[in-house]
């Protein structure tokens, strides 16, 4: 496996970067209620249909120098940044299955909740908020791919994923309902549980990892725009991101935390 291991995270990370071309259009028609297949890429400067040669993932657009090849109109960052992060992030998650210890079987569900999380990201910090046509489609998507990790892995925790949706839903519920709706928005209610029930299906720890850096996150980032004159102490900011990063890092490193919080308690 050790000789494989590089190549296949590669492979794995490559597939992102084009599914990270998808999320483009998802991040800009899902938001406008747009079908997704209809019509084609087009520039928005000038109308003119992106052509298959200019559509391939990052090396199109630095191969454009960044501007429509019809009008010279400059095409946003944007988009290869996102192809490049999803990228980096299949290859991160990969590496982790791989060599992590029975985490090979809920590569596929983590693989599609990432996607997802770079788009809802996005959204969330243009228009604050998180799209019900992508959140509430996640719920049967993890449901099936949790599924599929008991299957493939033997391993069927769903107390511990249960619990693990139960914080997630209370904790970020809790500010919602008694703010009415000024502290926490909807879409992370909705979204909590999601991501409660995967991380608790992997560890109980990363669910609470997970929950406390979000939370930790989405402090300090306040704490730094206040600080920088760019919020104040009522600005909305949107917490999905925080949300999404802090389930990220709960995954991959939760257990070891939890672990390491348990030694110390005990020596």
């Amino acid at each position: 496996m050790s000789d494989v291991l590089p190549v296949i995270v590669v492979l794995i990370g490559l597939l992102g970067v084009i599914i990270g071309s998808f999320l483009n259009v998802v991040i800009h028609r899902v938001p406008e209620g747009q079908s997704l297949v209809r019509p084609g890429s087009a520039c928005p400067a000038c109308g003119a249909a992106v052509r298959p040669r200019d559509n391939i993932p990052i090396v199109s657009w630095l191969l454009l120098r960044g501007r429509c090849r019809d009008c010279s109109a400059p095409i946003s960052k944007r988009y290869p940044i996102v192809e490049a992060v999803t990228g980096v992030l299949w290859a991160v998650l990969a590496w982790w299955a791989l060599v992590t210890p029975d985490a090979l079987p809920l590569l596929p569900l983590v693989l599609v909740l990432t996607a997802a999380g770079v788009a809802l990201t996005v959204i969330d910090l243009d228009h604050h908020r998180l799209p019900n046509a992508i959140v509430l489609t996640l719920y049967p998507v993890t449901v099936a791919g949790l599924l599929l990790a008991g299957a493939l892995g033997g391993r069927w925790p769903w107390a511990a994923a249960g619990i693990g949706a139960a914080l997630w839903l209370v904790v970020i519920g809790i500010p919602w309902l008694v703010s009415g709706g000024r502290g926490m928005g909807f879409g992370d209610v909705k979204l909590a549980p999601v991501l409660g029930v995967t991380l608790g299906w992997w560890a109980l720890s990363a669910s609470v990892v997970g929950l406390f850096l979000a939370f930790g996150l989405g402090a300090l980032v306040g704490i730094i725009l206040m600080i920088a004159g760019r919020a104040g102490r009522k600005t909305a900011l949107p917490f999905g991101p925080f949300l999404l990063v802090g389930a990220l890092v709960g995954l991959l490193v939760g257990p070891a935390i939890g672990s390491a919080y348990g030694s110390w308690l005990s020596g």
